[in-house]
C-alpha cells in the first residue's frame, strides 16, 4: 500500500507543478509594453494638419498607421471606458481635452478584466486597483502595474500607434 500512497504524492505533486508554472504563464504572458508601464503612452492633439479641414475618414485611418479606437467624445474627461485595442481588451482613459491613456484591461494578478469606476480600474476577482491615468497598482494582490498601449488624439478619433 505504500507504492500506491508514493505514487499518489507523485502525481499529485506534479499535478501541482503543472498547474502552478501554468497560472504564471498566464499571469506574465501579455508582454507587449510592460517594461515601459511605468510610463504610459499618453499623447496630445498637436494639430498637426490632422484637424485641418476636418477630415474624419484620414483621421481615423490613422496617417501613421494607428486603427481608431474611440471617438473622443466617447471618453468624457476623468472616466475610463472599455475598447478593445489591437484586439485585445483595453481601458481608455482621458485626463484632460487633449491627453488620453490607455491600458490592458486584464489584471496581472490572475487574468481577470478589470471594470473602470471613475478614475480606478478595479479588479473583480480578487479586488485590485489600478490608477486609471498611470495603470500603476494602488492596491490589492496584483504584483505589477497594466501593460501601456499607446494612444494618440488624431482631430475627433482616439487611435493606437
Amino acid at each position: 500500500m505504500t507504492a500506491t500512497s508514493h505514487s499518489r504524492r507523485t502525481v499529485l505533486a506534479a499535478t501541482a507543478a503543472s498547474a502552478g508554472a501554468l497560472a504564471l504563464a498566464a499571469c506574465g504572458s501579455d508582454d507587449d509594453s510592460s517594461s515601459g508601464s511605468s510610463s504610459p503612452s499618453q499623447s496630445t492633439d498637436g494639430g498637426a494638419g490632422s484637424d485641418a479641414g476636418g477630415d474624419d475618414a484620414s483621421a481615423g485611418s490613422g496617417s501613421a498607421g494607428g486603427t481608431a479606437i474611440a471617438d473622443v467624445a466617447d471618453v468624457p474627461v476623468g472616466e475610463a471606458v472599455a475598447v478593445t485595442a489591437d484586439g485585445q481588451e483595453a481601458m481608455l482613459f482621458r485626463a484632460d481635452d487633449t491627453t488620453v491613456a490607455c491600458f490592458s484591461a486584464i489584471c496581472t494578478h490572475a487574468g481577470c478584466s478589470v471594470q473602470p469606476e471613475g478614475v480606478e480600474l478595479r479588479c473583480p476577482c480578487h479586488q485590485s486597483v489600478f490608477d486609471a491615468a498611470t495603470g500603476e497598482v494602488l492596491g490589492g494582490p496584483a504584483p505589477e502595474p497594466l501593460p501601456a498601449i499607446g494612444v494618440r488624439i488624431e482631430g475627433d478619433q482616439i487611435v493606437t500607434e
